[in-house]
């Protein structure tokens, strides 16, 4: 069986990589890349160090509105989509290079399968939300990570081809936990220590392009009495200069900004942090993975799974919401096995392999 596997963001080519080594071993895959993320320096990082085959296809799209780029991505996807005659094109998670995967495939009558179907965060205003809910729709095979995934789904409706895998997230952080271990020196390079920080990361548009909602971030993280350690997206740093938070933050004695790092990094970084304060919804499940208390900067989730569990709490962009989380909160639960086994990838390719 041919199948083109588009992938276009960061989190994407952590949650393809063993999906992709296990097509690799029964199947042909043609990889897309669309450069949604088109930091090539960060691309090639995250390919290099997670062992990923560069890409049969690299669009180039790059940044632009979300109507244009997502236009851009399926106008080039249907030619290597005609160009390739694939029986299945593989998509992943709730991006613009999601969407425009799936569009451009079902146009033409060719099948879709879609890798982490179904969680929702309710809130049509959230571009990623969009993208999921309408990607789900067009799609012949559903792979949900979670119980509360598949119940979603059934809610609209959604049951034929829904199988119940696993998180992907969770085969890729146990698997690259232990090359992480041996081969990330973050913690030496920064002079830190386990426990001894906090990591924060923040990039959501209703984060970063409303002013009021990223000055109060920032006035949280100043008031913070312990060390931040801050990986600086580019969005972020966009909107950080723009509204004169930058060199704020950049000479506060507490805070560490970084560039932003690889998937091995940001492992270390994350299992070593005394709590983890994000808006990233990948990040909030390997802090839960990795037994660290999460404060979500935001007000909601389609994580619901680590709230329910108690290692996760929304704050919002709150200033004192956060400072209180920061002191205060810690687990009040024992985890489930809500994100699988870690072996979703052999599941999914299993699944491909029976047939549609």
């Amino acid at each position: 069986m041919k199948i083109v596997t588009i992938v276009g963001a960061r989190p994407q080519f952590i949650k393809a990589v063993l999906v992709s080594r296990e097509l690799y071993k029964k199947h042909e895959e043609v990889l897309v890349h669309t450069g949604q993320h088109y930091d090539q320096e960060l691309s090639k990082i995250f390919f290099d160090e997670l062992d990923i085959p560069h890409p049969d296809y690299n669009l180039e799209v790059g940044s632009d509105t979300h109507a244009t780029q997502t236009g851009k991505m399926m106008m080039s996807i249907e030619k290597v989509l005609f160009e390739e005659k694939p029986d299945l094109v593989l998509v992943y998670g709730d991006t613009n290079s999601t969407l425009a995967g799936a569009l451009a495939a079902v146009k033409i009558h060719i099948p879709v399968a879609h890798v982490e179907a179904g969680p929702r965060m309710f809130d049509k205003a959230i571009p990623e939300e969009v993208n999921r809910v309408l990607t789900d729709h067009v799609c012949s095979l559903l792979f949900a990570p979670t119980e509360t995934a598949v119940a979603n789904l059934k809610r609209e409706g959604i049951e034929e081809g829904v199988y119940l895998t696993g998180d992907v997230m969770l085969d890729s952080f146990l698997h690259f936990s232990k090359v992480a271990e041996c081969n990330s020196s973050i913690l030496r390079e920064l002079g830190l220590s386990k426990g001894g920080y906090l990591l924060a990361t923040v990039h959501r548009a209703r984060n970063t392009e409303t002013k009021e909602n990223l000055s109060s971030l920032v006035e949280a993280f100043l008031s913070i009495d312990e060390k931040v350690v801050f990986p600086v997206h580019p969005r972020t740093l966009k909107y950080l200069r723009q509204y004169g938070l930058y060199d704020k933050l950049r000479n506060a004695p507490n805070m560490r900004l970084i560039e932003p790092v690889g998937y091995l990094d940001s492992i270390i970084l994350t299992t070593n942090a005394r709590k983890v304060l994000t808006d990233s919804g990948g990040l909030q499940k390997e802090a839960y993975f990795s037994r660290v208390p999460c404060i979500t900067l935001d007000e909601m989730t389609g994580w619901v799974e680590t709230v329910e569990d108690g290692w996760n709490t929304l704050v919002g962009s709150n200033r004192e919401a956060i400072i209180e989380a920061v002191k205060h909160f810690e687990p009040k639960g024992k985890q489930r096995d809500v994100f699988g086994d870690g072996k979703a990838a052999e599941r999914i390719v299993e699944t491909i392999g029976r047939g549609l």
